[in-house]
């Protein structure tokens, strides 16, 4: 392995790892956005002719830029998101209908139960899974999903912290440069 290549390894390895700790670290208030560990476990990379190639499950580009919503107006007025778009400035959005019918519900109903949470109305009471799953839904579905760049930040901040090294790397191995 060349120096440009062990370069491009360090800041491959450096991304990954500053992506898990995101992840791991960086969710909501007291929380994570690892609940399942499945999109964690998915980070990989691999560099094949001087490119660095990254992989993560398929959702992973949509929790990292977030998802505009189809139309936060359409929330009821007195609730938290209405009029608010999480993601204004994101290429995916929902209402589409490029994705799989009902993908959004099963999602929650899965977390629902990994988080323990046992839904409860205005009064106190106990309401069903599925009218927690369908409120939770509507409100994703029209103001969105917050990015949360765990991927975006270390990709941009190691590129700037291995550039250097990579472009000597790259001009002692193609160059015969010597500082």
């Amino acid at each position: 392995m060349g120096e440009f290549e062990k370069a491009l390894d360090k800041y491959a390895k450096y991304v990954i790892q500053q992506a898990r700790t995101n992840l791991t670290k960086g969710g909501p208030p007291n929380g994570t956005y690892n609940a399942s560990m499945s999109l964690y476990n998915s980070l990989s990379y691999s560099i094949e002719d001087g490119i660095v190639s990254f992989e993560m499950l398929d959702y992973g580009p949509f929790q990292d830029e977030g998802v505009k919503g189809k139309n936060p107006k359409a929330l009821p007025s007195n609730s938290k998101w209405h009029g608010k778009q999480k993601a204004p400035n994101s290429d995916f959005k929902f209402g589409t209908k490029t994705g799989p019918k009902g993908g959004l519900t099963r999602g929650l109903d899965k977390w629902i139960i990994r988080k323990g949470i046992a839904p409860r109305d205005k009064e106190g009471k106990f309401m069903s899974r599925k009218t927690l799953k369908f409120l939770m839904a509507r409100s994703i579905y029209l103001s969105g999903i917050r990015p949360t760049y765990f991927f975006t930040k270390p990709f941009d901040r190691g590129f700037i912290k291995y550039s250097d090294e990579i472009i000597l790397g790259f001009m002692n191995d193609n160059l015969n440069f010597e500082e």
